[in-house]
């Protein structure tokens, strides 16, 4: 970067550059926006970024991120430990906890089978989840990885080892198909054939 910019803000800019989805010209705007800002809010920040590396860890059952052992799902009597949801990553369990209509338990895998990006079943947490199911509790696995390619060769390679394991809880995957106020003509083709392969009777 240019002599201008001071080595402080330059090492603020590149720190927030590499984060996911920020570019150059964002790293910039949130680096000139913190140097205007009341310094309270910098230190605010720093504070929870601190904290959030000292204070978080893996849950010990469903290795969702947690400051208590176990979470507080995994630790809730009123939540059915017969049925657990596999499912990718911490943000999964957000957006299905938002919902309001899973009483379940989960299992959060942290990622899935990429080979393209050297990722393969022994980095997942797929042997623990073999281990929760071989304790007898686990009636239903409904797997909620992601549609595609990656997150379907995963779901079959979760089968195919509790298949190995001679483990044969009930398995679900999660419906696919029209995504509410959608309209025909702009649905493509396998979302189209999953959500005719997925109809439900009135």
């Amino acid at each position: 970067m240019s002599k201008a910019i001071p080595a402080s803000v330059t090492r603020l800019i590149e720190a927030f550059a590499q984060l996911p989805g920020v570019g150059n010209k964002t790293a910039s705007r949130l680096t000139y926006f913190l140097l205007r800002a009341p310094a309270q809010l910098s230190e605010n920040l720093a504070q929870a970024i601190a904290e959030l590396k000292s204070k978080t860890r893996l849950c010990s059952i469903c290795f969702n991120i947690t400051e208590e052992e176990p979470c507080a799902i995994c630790a809730d009597p009123q939540r059915d430990a017969s049925q657990i949801m596999v499912v990718e990553e911490p943000l999964d369990v957000l957006a299905i906890e938002r919902t309001g209509s899973y009483n379940g338990r989960y299992h959060v895998l942290h990622g899935v089978i990429s080979p393209r990006d050297g990722i393969g079943p022994d980095q997942l947490k797929i042997r623990e989840l073999i281990k929760r199911v071989q304790a007898g509790s686990v009636t239903e696995l409904i797997l909620g990885t992601n549609p595609g390619l990656e997150g379907d060769a995963t779901a079959m390679y979760i089968k195919s080892e509790l298949d190995a394991a001679g483990l044969h809880p009930r398995l679900t995957r999660l419906a696919r198909g029209l995504p509410s106020g959608a309209d025909l003509e702009y649905a493509d083709a396998a979302t189209l054939t999953r959500a005719l392969q997925g109809r439900q009777s009135l």
